[in-house]
């Protein structure tokens, strides 16, 4: 029996990454809007959710702006009823005019969203809106801040596709029969994204051959990490215990940060370059201690907890390292 399309596997994978980085369990909430990247979304976190537990609530919102809006929003429902949603329901807004068209929208989608939130609530970016999202920055002279653009998890909203194209998520509906619908305002000039969408990225990826789109989200990445790993070199100051970690107060942070105190904390250790693997096995040090063995590090080092505490092992001439000598751990 043959395996989902390609389409279809890569938005499931990133359905998969993101609740597993940052929502290992409990309900999540996600916002549909008809369009084939929220469908593509909710159609892999309600697969994924078959294996996970997790119980996935739909919300769809209506903005009232555009004719037979009511209808679309109760199709909606229908369609995340009908494929598993644990509750589907619609949210009626009513938009103002403060700072136009586009944020007034966006400003009343989201207070419905975070009314109706039960877990985090995952919205559809894609790859292609990040890229906008930065190239928008960059039109109006925004500094690094604004061009840090939108986050994986910015609490309460997740965007588990921001490294999706657009084009994946509208083969995906397409290999799995869903039908999806094309919101007129996303081609309508008179919105300044839509412009950037269909002239600006279009021609600049003419003139420079192509992958402008995937620099510019990379970009933000960039900027993205470099804050982080400024925050975790901070942090890491407040954990140590001279060379050693206090694993109990390294313990106590957030999943996201204390990974990367980890990884900050071997980065700066007289051994070679570290990998994902070290930093899962050093967690394990900290978070789920039941009395084992050492975190084993490259060129013979290892990590050793002793009395609540995470030292370093050198390896002597012959590569081997000695055990730690203390009093028994915690």
């Amino acid at each position: 029996m043959s395996g989902p399309s390609p389409a279809v596997a890569e938005v499931r994978r990133a359905a998969r990454g993101w609740l597993t980085t940052h929502a290992s369990s409990g309900p999540v909430t996600v916002a549909v809007s008809g369009g084939a990247d929220s469908l593509a979304l909710a159609s892999a976190l309600l697969f994924t959710a078959r294996h996970t537990g997790h119980e996935v609530h739909g919300v769809t919102v209506d903005h009232q702006l555009q004719r037979g809006s009511a209808e679309r929003a109760a199709a909606v429902v229908e369609w995340l009823t009908a494929t598993g949603c644990a509750s589907a329901e619609v949210r009626i807004v009513e938009v103002g005019d403060a700072g136009g068209p586009e944020a007034a929208a966006r400003d009343a989608r989201y207070a419905a969203l975070r009314a109706a939130a039960r877990g985090p609530v995952l919205l559809a970016h894609t790859l292609d809106d990040q890229a906008e999202t930065v190239l928008l920055g960059l039109g109006r002279g925004a500094g690094p801040r604004s061009l840090r653009a939108m986050a994986e998890w910015d609490p309460p909203y997740g965007r588990p596709l921001l490294g999706v194209r657009r084009a994946t998520t509208r083969r995906c509906c397409a290999d799995l029969g869903i039908e999806f619908w094309d919101d007129p305002h996303n081609v309508d000039p008179r919105y300044t994204r839509v412009r950037l969408r269909t002239e600006a990225l279009p021609l600049l990826e003419e003139i420079l051959g192509g992958g402008v789109a995937p620099a510019l989200a990379r970009t933000a990445s960039l900027l993205r990490e470099s804050d982080q790993t400024e925050i975790a070199t901070s942090v890491l100051g407040l954990v140590a215990d001279g060379d050693a970690l206090d694993a109990g107060r390294v313990a106590g942070l957030p999943g996201d940060l204390r990974r990367r105190v980890l990884k900050a904390w071997l980065d700066g250790l007289p051994i070679a370059p570290t990998t994902a693997a070290h930093v899962d096995a050093l967690d394990v040090l900290v978070t789920a201690w039941r009395g084992q063995g050492p975190a084993y590090l490259p060129g013979g080092a290892k990590a050793q907890r002793v009395r609540g505490r995470i030292h370093l092992v050198r390896p002597d001439q012959h590569g081997r390292s000695a055990p730690i000598h203390r009093p028994a751990e915690d």
